[in-house]
């Protein structure tokens, strides 16, 4: 009974702290992007993904740093206490929140692979850049994408060879491997991990705002965003229908409004360094990391206690 009640308590607080957190992100996260909207578009696209996941890091550590413990050290072993309705509702909500969200990302690698594996059926190998291969695939659609998260790889239809010059190729692979670098292939994986109702959003301008990123990365000069723009009209017609629907970063999406607004924002692309507000120095998060790690050890073992009390009126 006492490990029972354990993961009862556990469950319920999770599912509290990550319900409450999700819903104060649904409604607040338009506001904050608006507040970065001068901020460089990978900070942006850093924040947003940040956000996504504040309610399953927090509930996971309040969970294991506060809950357990106290649960561990505080509460007595030899009473026999039942589990009361609340604690058992929420911790069955709490594990099936767990296990859709496991079965959401296991659909979602499922359907990912069996995609590859259609993709890849003919494919030939075109070359290897920074230890990715990058292979030449049969279909028209995608015309560029990275797919794999372990060990990706760069597919290349023969459209996009035959429509692209060697520049605008060059520039395009320079793009799918921003994505490589930055992981953006396991990060929608975490993505249908954590789903929640009203985040399709928050994610939406997330996956825009990393496209963004990588069309950054992939440029140094108003010639090559030229060349990327110009490789991004060339296929736009071959977007895949959802964007969404596998675990891949494809070079061109739907709908048409972000495709516009990346060619436009390439087409005017500036050589001129630009000033965007500093965050926080290597040396200033150091600084607050040690503060902060101060006064979690001067409070954590009353704070024990007093997260006891609420659990186990919880309990009642």
């Amino acid at each position: 009974m006492f490990a029972l009640r354990g993961v009862a308590i556990s469950f319920s607080v999770f599912v509290v702290v990550y319900c409450v957190l999700s819903l104060a992100v649904c409604l607040t996260w338009r506001r904050i992007r608006q507040r970065v909207q001068d901020h460089r578009v990978r900070r942006i696209a850093d924040l947003l993904f940040s956000l996504r996941m504040l309610p399953l890091a927090s509930a996971a550590l309040i969970t294991a740093a506060f809950t357990v413990p106290s649960f561990l050290l505080l509460e007595p072993r030899a009473i026999d206490e039942p589990v009361g309705a609340a604690p058992l509702t929420l911790g069955i909500l709490g594990a099936t929140l767990a296990l859709m969200g496991a079965g959401n990302a296991l659909l979602a690698m499922f359907r990912a692979s069996r995609s590859i594996s259609l993709w890849t059926s003919d494919a030939q190998p075109l070359a290897m850049v920074a230890d990715v291969p990058v292979l030449r695939i049969q279909q028209s659609v995608p015309a560029m994408t990275v797919t794999g998260i372990v060990r990706p790889k760069v597919l290349v239809s023969g459209v996009a060879e035959f429509l692209l010059s060697e520049r605008e190729l060059q520039t395009a692979l320079n793009h799918e491997m921003a994505h490589v670098q930055r992981r953006d292939n396991l990060r929608k994986l975490l993505f249908r991990f954590v789903a929640f109702p009203g985040m399709r959003a928050l994610e939406s301008s997330w996956l825009e705002a990393t496209e963004m990123a990588a069309d950054d990365a992939a440029v140094s000069n108003h010639g090559e965003a030229l060349d990327l723009a110009a490789a991004l009209i060339k296929l736009s017609r071959f977007a895949p229908a959802d964007s969404r629907a596998d675990l891949s970063a494809a070079l061109v999406h739907n709908p048409a409004s972000m495709m516009n607004a990346r060619v436009e924002r390439l087409i005017s692309w500036s050589d001129q360094p630009q000033v965007h507000s500093k965050g926080l120095s290597g040396r200033s998060g150091i600084a607050v990391a040690a503060v902060v790690l101060t006064v979690f050890g001067g409070v954590y073992s009353p704070l024990l206690s007093e997260i006891h009390t609420a659990t186990e009126w919880l309990m009642r």
